[in-house]
């Protein structure tokens, strides 16, 4: 809400503004008809002596821009431009940005800040974050574009830079818009992940029991059970309960792997090639299930990703990789007739109703039920 407190002097979010209207005789001279200056406190006794020596060197420097336009006067002094608050350096309002949001996220988030700030500062150079404008952070996007970013991932970049910005120009009291904001963004088809026919998820899995290795357990588990990679490498032994009427596996955030939203958090039965994948990583001697790609300060899912993929290349006759696997899980359990709120929660997905948000949701035995069912396929 913007108050006005005193002629030349205004409030707004709890901050003190100077505003002037420019006398029409020297409107030529600025590049708007008034000036405005951010004075950067809160306190009204000290907002209003800004004001009163600001509307006096104006007033002085206006008489001799007048007198100077008659020709009565021979100095010229340097004319009042009002100059923006100053404001953080891109690299300053980053971390300013990781050091108040990090806290209880995880590194990717500390990384993305990061890595997207530098992105910033390696095209338009490490500058106020009010001395950007919209045309350069349209620059940055052709840049990226160039590079092969796809939209997606550029959309995503410009959420977090939007948000750094944002940040510090509320919290240093800068009434000005983020340079960042409602930049056009071409419109890109959403890559579509073909679900991998029955028949070669047989083959795979077969495969991945004359392997018999790490890499293959990982397949194995991830193929019976619609993790997502980075769900399945973040897991300890002790998330696999074998010991149990139902063996299942608990998928649960840890400090090195966080899950992609609140509804990720679920156990999973393990049926087919996934128990048999789970009973084999019971003979690795550490304590996370897949100590090749994961430890306690790092997931290195993408690495999985990279080497499963290009296993199974020649392994499936679609453009399938490993989170195709997620695609057909869903379909599988659509052919058995599975109840759509039992994939969800089998899945990790989220159904958007509000009943799903209710009750603790269907117990093992039941999901066992119907993951049973994959096995007869």
């Amino acid at each position: 809400m913007v108050g006005q407190i005193k002629h030349h002097l205004y409030r707004k979010r709890g901050f003190y503004y100077f505003c002037r209207r420019v006398p029409k005789t020297l409107l030529e001279h600025y590049p708007k008809p008034r000036i405005v200056v951010a004075l950067k406190t809160k306190h009204f006794r000290d907002a209003l002596r800004q004001s009163q020596i600001l509307t006096k060197r104006l007033d002085d420097q206006w008489f001799h821009m007048q007198l100077d336009a008659m020709g009565l006067d021979n100095v010229k002094g340097k004319i009042f431009h009002p100059v923006k608050q100053d404001a953080p350096l891109m690299s300053e309002a980053a971390a300013f940005y990781v050091r108040l949001k990090a806290n209880g996220k995880d590194k990717v988030f500390v990384r993305a800040a990061e890595r997207n700030s530098s992105c910033v500062i390696d095209v338009l150079g490490d500058r106020p974050i009010n001395d950007y404008a919209s045309s350069e952070a349209g620059k940055l996007r052709d840049v990226l574009l160039n590079r092969g970013l796809a939209v997606t991932s550029i959309k995503r970049m410009f959420g977090s830079i939007k948000a750094i910005i944002n940040l510090s120009l509320a919290e240093h009291g800068i009434d000005d818009r983020n340079p960042f904001s409602s930049i056009y963004m071409p419109d890109e088809q959403p890559e579509e992940r073909c679900p991998i026919p029955l028949d070669c998820i047989r083959q795979i899995q077969h495969d991945c029991e004359v392997a018999d290795d790490e890499k293959r357990w990982l397949l194995a588990l991830i193929s019976d059970t619609g993790m997502r990679l980075s769900e399945a490498v973040g897991l300890l032994k002790e998330d696999i309960i074998l010991d149990n009427p139902v063996p299942h596996v608990i998928i649960q955030s840890h400090p090195w792997r966080s899950l992609k939203t609140k509804g990720s958090a679920r156990v999973v039965p393990l049926v087919g090639a996934a128990l048999w994948a789970a009973k084999r990583l019971q003979t690795h001697d550490s304590s996370f299930a897949f100590s090749s790609y994961c430890s306690q300060n790092v997931c290195k899912a993408n690495s999985a990703s990279g080497a499963l993929n290009k296993w199974m290349k020649p392994r499936v006759r679609v453009d399938g990789v490993v989170h195709s696997f997620r695609h057909s899980l869903r379909d599988r359990l659509r052919a058995v007739e599975c109840p759509s709120d039992i994939i969800d929660q089998i899945g990790g997905w989220s159904s958007g109703t509000v009943g799903s948000s209710y009750g603790k949701g269907y117990e093992l035995p039941v999901l066992l039920k119907w993951m049973k069912m994959l096995e007869e396929q």
